[in-house]
């Protein structure tokens, strides 16, 4: 009746609840807990595990199986004829380490060593090193490690490539080959320090030519020092004899006069 629900209170006012709850009692679901394994099943199970069959071979005799060479790249080996063609081509090949500079630096600097016919190669370290490792040059492994460029010039212009060098603080000299023979550094600078060819064969003829001369004038030092006695024994004999008839010798001439 209406006055019936007045009085009570309304449902919607206080709160919806469903009619039905489902409320879990009891114990939970997980009931089994580990338990150690009884002895005597311990030891069948090792009884019966399953081995593997060893081979009749060992291991460590069998031939190692032999890897697939990986064929090069044809760009490789271009690239590797190419700097065997750079170390067969020039008297020297300095090496140096390459840091970051900017381009116009870069292009001066080519542009310096141009004028006194030196190049610069920029080499991957990938493709030197295979081909030093083969070469007489393997010595210089040891520098090829960070981003190198290579100085090469068929003539051993040391001192102009100092010089360059000397302005771009970027480029550090490592070592170098110059005429066959692997230096360092110092050994580069030393080299540097050196008389040209023409000044040095100069000095090698004047010093060979001293010895013969020295030699020479060692042998015609008895026979002269003799001719000049026996010279010093006549002009002695003769002014003797002079003195002695140059007496003698007006008085007949004054006499057939009168």
């Amino acid at each position: 009746c209406p006055a019936a629900l007045s009085a009570a209170p309304c449902p919607l006012s206080a709160g919806w609840l469903p009619a039905l709850q489902l409320v879990r009692r009891g114990s939970k679901a997980v009931t089994r807990h580990w338990k150690a394994m009884h002895f005597q099943r311990q030891k069948l199970m090792a009884v019966t595990e399953y081995l593997a069959p060893r081979p009749a071979v060992p291991e460590r005799c069998l031939a190692p199986k032999k890897e697939a060479a990986e064929e090069e790249n044809g760009y490789v080996r271009l690239l590797r004829r190419q700097v065997e063609e750079v170390f067969r081509n020039n008297r020297m090949i300095a090496v140096c380490q390459y840091n970051s500079m900017p381009g116009d630096d870069m292009v001066l600097m080519r542009h310096y060593l141009r004028k006194h016919n030196i190049e610069v190669k920029f080499v991957l370290n990938e493709i030197v090193r295979p081909v030093l490792s083969r070469s007489q040059y393997k010595n210089l492994l040891p520098l090829f490690v960070a981003r190198n460029i290579l100085l090469v010039s068929p003539e051993t212009k040391v001192k102009e490539m100092l010089r360059v060098l000397k302005g771009v603080p970027q480029v550090n000299l490592l070592g170098a080959c110059i005429d066959n023979s692997i230096l360092s550094r110092q050994g580069v600078e030393n080299f540097a320090k050196l008389p040209s060819l023409e000044a040095s064969r100069g000095q090698m003829v004047g010093a060979l030519a001293l010895l013969p001369s020295q030699t020479c004038s060692l042998l015609q030092r008895g026979t002269a020092h003799l001719t000049a006695l026996l010279d010093q024994h006549i002009r002695q004999l003769q002014a003797e004899a002079g003195e002695a008839g140059s007496p003698a010798g007006p008085e007949p001439a004054q006499s057939g006069a009168r």
